[in-house]
């Protein structure tokens, strides 16, 4: 008897694997938005919360708000453009003129949101999502 391989059988894993990746990377995406917005789990730096009609308020508006619906993978596609806008934006304002290495200048998260968003952006929410159970439905109600 032959038992299971994991390393032939990973690629199975990939539609669950991408909805692990879009609720982790979302729930810590959320948790930078707090922080502007809430001062929660911690104040940001030089104590306080962002101005809401301000460019960092936008940006933890997007954050706490765009985040819970990639969480939830509701309207993935769309808002994981625009947070991976934002993120782009961030870096280039924020870090590249500290200097050109992301690890140097402070821009990992920025890179790395940036670039995981572009990619939810193109590659869709995954099995585990409201967008999935949305396209269910819709399948469901146009099939004969």
């Amino acid at each position: 008897m032959t038992r299971p391989n994991i390393v032939t059988n990973w690629p199975a894993f990939t539609p669950q694997l991408r909805s692990i990746l879009r609720i982790v990377a979302a729930f810590m995406f959320i948790q930078a938005g707090t922080i502007k917005l809430f001062a929660w789990p911690f104040a940001m730096p030089g104590g306080g919360t962002a101005d809401l009609f301000s460019e960092v308020g936008l940006a933890g508006i997007l954050e706490v708000f765009g985040g819970f619906l990639l969480l939830i993978g509701l309207f993935t596609r769309p808002v994981a453009f625009i947070v991976s806008g934002e993120m782009a934006v961030a870096y280039f304002q924020g870090h590249a003129s500290h200097g050109v290495w992301p690890v140097v200048n402070g821009g990992t998260d920025a890179v790395l949101y940036c670039f995981i968003w572009l990619y939810f952006s193109a590659a869709g929410a995954g099995l585990w999502s409201l967008d999935a159970i949305r396209m269910r439905n819709r399948s469901a109600a146009s099939a004969p």
